[in-house]
């Protein structure tokens, strides 16, 4: 049997989950409800796309949580006090874990930047007071830099908030250079260029719950290149 050296090899749901109520949130998501009834694999490099309230954001925080990740983002030595509280799927969800070389890991979320700075400034940390000196899009940037010396499984909730087109291509060289050290990601995403990454195993999240998917089938994909050739007639219909 050969031995996975993914950091989360799947996840799958608990005892009792089948019993969780359809009418309460989030399990009234169809994406969510799939995982709890099939559970989910994952690969080096798993990206999960979708519309808007498919479950994208709901998924990854629970994944960051069962990994032993903080729910607001950062890497498992930012643990703190959540004003979110905790993820309710991450409850119902339990990690299969692979022989990784690293346990570490870092959950980014792009809008929780500025709340986990804050949160590196009170610790002390002395790389914290140069991040207000930069824009958003270099603090992502740095932060992500920062988390390669440690490795393990980098897990991405629509990261490109804040990133330009150079600032993204940055971004698909950090997540590559990772991925070629043997390290593992988990990325969702609107972004056209994050979701073409080499090698992604991509999945969409919609009405239907999850199915895998080749990107250049996305029909999102297809709305992006044909506004970019004629932004006109999308823009005529608003």
């Amino acid at each position: 049997m050969t031995i996975s050296t993914l950091a989360l090899r799947s996840v799958c749901a608990v005892n009792g989950a089948d019993a969780l109520s359809r009418d309460r949130w989030p399990f009234t998501v169809p994406s969510v409800r799939a995982v709890l009834a099939e559970g989910l694999d994952f690969a080096p490099l798993t990206v999960i796309v979708g519309e808007n309230g498919a479950g994208k954001s709901v998924l990854v925080e629970a994944l960051a949580v069962v990994y032993g990740l903080p729910v607001e983002g950062g890497t498992s030595w930012d643990q703190r006090e959540s004003a979110e509280g905790e993820s309710l799927l991450a409850r119902w969800l339990q990690p299969v874990r692979g022989a990784a070389k690293s346990r570490e890991g870092l959950f980014f979320r792009a809008e929780t930047v500025h709340s986990l700075v804050s949160y590196r400034v009170r610790v002390g940390s002395d790389m914290a007071p140069r991040y207000f000196r930069q824009s958003h899009g270099e603090s992502v940037l740095e932060m992500v830099e920062a988390a390669r010396s440690r490795g393990g499984l980098w897990i991405f909730d629509e990261p490109e908030s804040g990133l330009s087109f150079n600032g993204q291509l940055r971004l698909i060289a950090l997540i590559m250079e990772h991925l070629e050290a043997g390290h593992q990601v988990i990325l969702c995403t609107h972004s056209p260029l994050l979701m073409q990454v080499p090698g992604a195993r991509v999945l969409e999240v919609g009405g239907c719950g999850m199915r895998p998917v080749n990107v250049e089938d996305l029909e999102m994909l297809m709305h992006w290149k044909t506004f970019l050739d004629a932004p006109g007639r999308y823009l005529r219909h608003l």
